[in-house]
């Protein structure tokens, strides 16, 4: 399937956001990669300054959401791209061009430690907003379990090709409403709600800037720092991980952001976290895979899989539904997965 082509109106839109007109110096817009929604990104050069535009269609994109929480968090002093210009009805944004340098390529062992400083940061500024007031959705019962949802709809049934019967949905449900609670239970913060390495992009005096914000919700404490920490694209030892959640809960603490919590329930809040994260995420990237064409998640799925097979496998011999569920997809689940190419880093 051939791209499609540049609005003809984009480029003349940005330029006059810019009060610039076109002329036969004028350079084209290209193409700047993109994410994993209907956004289309493209780099314009005028005048020695570089500029981001995006075409988000109004119909699919939350273009009014990423403008209300690009001030928020703006006002909080978090790094995100500047606005030149904004057309809601076109779904056109003119943005500053944050560059091409995400945090990913530059986690290293050894020198996460630094690399992640800067994110830590900068969830504590999130973590520091007063969501009072503020129109931002709550991350409820009802959108916690409809990300759920997406687990067996397009992973198990589309993508693996079975079907749960009445008893195995049950146990879903089950399952699912052990992890809804433990997420309602926690302290609400304002949550980016994707809060990963290919979101953070390094900027120069050791800045952490932030993108795609636009799905934002008020919501439980541990969830973008276990987004963070148990990263879809990349994998630290346990341990570590454990002890940056519980150095990043102490800071939080320190700052008057979170009330005193043990070690075993915030690392459950964590974990249980986590496991909803990724049970939904699995279903996400079916879902980008199937409908959307966008066949590289799959690359991304052995990963998913682990963490998920980890904290069942953590907290089976405490809790009987996760018992049940990790028999569940080890006996009717797994191998269905163990036939797919995509497997193999399982």
């Amino acid at each position: 399937m051939s791209p499609c082509p540049v609005p003809t109106d984009l480029l003349p839109w940005a330029l006059s956001c810019l009060g610039a007109v076109i002329n036969e110096h004028t350079p084209a817009l290209t193409v700047v990669a993109g994410d994993a929604s209907n956004r289309r990104y493209f780099r314009l050069i005028l005048a020695g300054q570089s500029y981001v535009v995006a075409e988000a269609p109004p119909a699919t994109e939350k273009n009014e959401a990423f403008l209300a929480v690009r001030e928020v968090l703006a006002g909080a002093g978090v790094k995100v791209p500047a606005l030149y210009g904004a057309d809601i009805e076109r779904g056109y944004l003119l943005l500053e061009d944050l560059g091409d340098r995400l945090l990913l390529p530059e986690l290293r062992v050894g020198s996460a430690e630094r690399a992640y400083r800067p994110a830590f940061a900068v969830l504590r500024q999130i973590a520091a907003v007063d969501t009072a007031g503020l129109n931002i959705p709550a991350y409820d019962q009802a959108l916690l379990g409809e990300e759920l949802s997406r687990f067996p709809a397009w992973f198990v049934e589309a993508l693996l090709g079975y079907s749960p019967n009445g008893e195995e949905r049950d146990l879903l449900h089950r399952f699912y409403a052990k992890m809804i609670a433990s997420a309602l239970e926690q302290p609400r913060v304002l949550v980016h709600r994707d809060f990963h390495s290919r979101n953070l992009m390094p900027q120069e005096g050791e800045r952490l800037a932030v993108i795609d914000f636009q799905d934002a919700v008020v919501g439980p404490v541990t969830y973008d720092l276990v987004s963070l920490l148990r990263d879809c694209y990349i994998q630290w030892p346990a341990e570590q991980v454990c002890d940056w959640a519980l150095a990043q809960r102490d800071a939080l603490h320190a700052q008057g952001l979170l009330q005193a919590v043990d070690n075993a329930r915030f690392l459950r809040w964590f974990d249980w976290m986590g496991l909803q994260r990724h049970i939904k995420v699995l279903g996400t990237f079916a879902r980008l895979y199937l409908r959307d064409g966008k066949s590289a998640y799959l690359e991304d799925l052995p990963l998913v899989i682990h963490y998920v097979r980890e904290i069942l496998n953590k907290y089976a011999g405490e809790e009987p539904v996760f018992d049940e569920f990790n028999s569940w997809f080890t006996g009717r689940i797994s191998p269905l997965i163990a036939r797919r190419d995509w497997s193999k880093k399982v």
